[in-house]
């Protein structure tokens, strides 16, 4: 049973100037256990689609299941069974990362306890154990993005969502956290979908590649069959192959409008 399923999944804005269908319609498959890379020029829908899964954003149109909870009628059994990593955070700086940990377990209802024992298990996973008393502005671009995955992964969650996760990181700070996605999945099983805007980072990473233009899923497959089928060959560039498939170069970021 696929762990998320979307059929026809859409979500349109009203603004000054008229209506805007960020995602029209998204026909989306992801197994339990998968890797998978959400790409999409700039405005494509990747980072709406992602809020819509983890029941940020009310979808307009269409309907999903998200690790065997029902995205309309039972939100809130969405979000027990995903993790969310925003592209820009959610850390406090005039807190310790122990404490970022230990308040996190505890709004997903530890005990207090239970809270500290989680919180020293990511630390050990996550290479923070050094870090624990240390100010969360204090961190490195890397460390912080290492602790907003740890706070994604407090409830144990099977399904990871992570956008842009890399942006702005060094090359190794990067490396290290196609690592630590590689070892979620292939110790603990973890379903992770990750939007990137790094054909690299894609390419190294994802299973499968999923890629939205327009709001509209407009290819998708392993990354050598989506070469092979669109840039000629398996060997070519994912570069080249975006670039037949959308006729346009990742950009920088999503820019649909957010909700109010």
């Amino acid at each position: 049973m696929p762990i998320i399923s979307t059929s026809g999944l859409a979500r349109t804005f009203t603004t000054k100037t008229g209506p805007v269908n960020a995602v029209r319609s998204v026909d989306l498959t992801v197994a339990p256990g998968e890797i998978v890379g959400l790409l999409g020029p700039n405005g494509a829908g990747k980072t709406t689609t992602l809020r819509m899964l983890t029941t940020l954003l009310s979808p307009t149109g269409g309907a999903a299941t998200v690790a065997g909870h029902d995205l309309i009628s039972d939100p809130a059994g969405v979000r027990e069974k995903c993790g969310y990593v925003a592209q820009s955070g959610g850390v406090d700086p005039h807190v310790t990362v122990r404490e970022e940990l230990v308040t996190q377990g505890r709004l997903h209802r530890l005990s207090r306890a239970a809270a500290i024992t989680r919180t020293a298990e990511l630390a050990a996973r996550l290479g923070l154990g050094d870090l624990l008393d240390r100010r969360t502005s204090a961190l490195s671009g890397g460390q912080r993005r290492r602790l907003d995955i740890a706070m994604g992964l407090t409830h144990r969650p099977p399904l990871l969502f992570l956008d842009e996760p890399t942006t702005g990181l060094d090359p190794g700070s990067r490396e290290d956290l196609w690592d630590l996605v590689r070892g979620l999945r292939d110790d603990f099983g973890t379903t992770v979908v990750l939007t990137t805007h790094y054909l690299d980072e894609a390419d190294a990473l994802a299973d499968r590649l999923v890629v939205v233009d327009q709001g509209l899923v407009v290819a998708e497959g392993a990354p050598a069959a989506l070469k092979a089928e669109h840039a000629g060959s398996p060997d070519a560039s994912l570069h080249d192959t975006f670039l037949a498939i959308t006729g346009r170069t990742p950009a920088a970021a999503d820019t649909a409008p957010l909700a109010v």
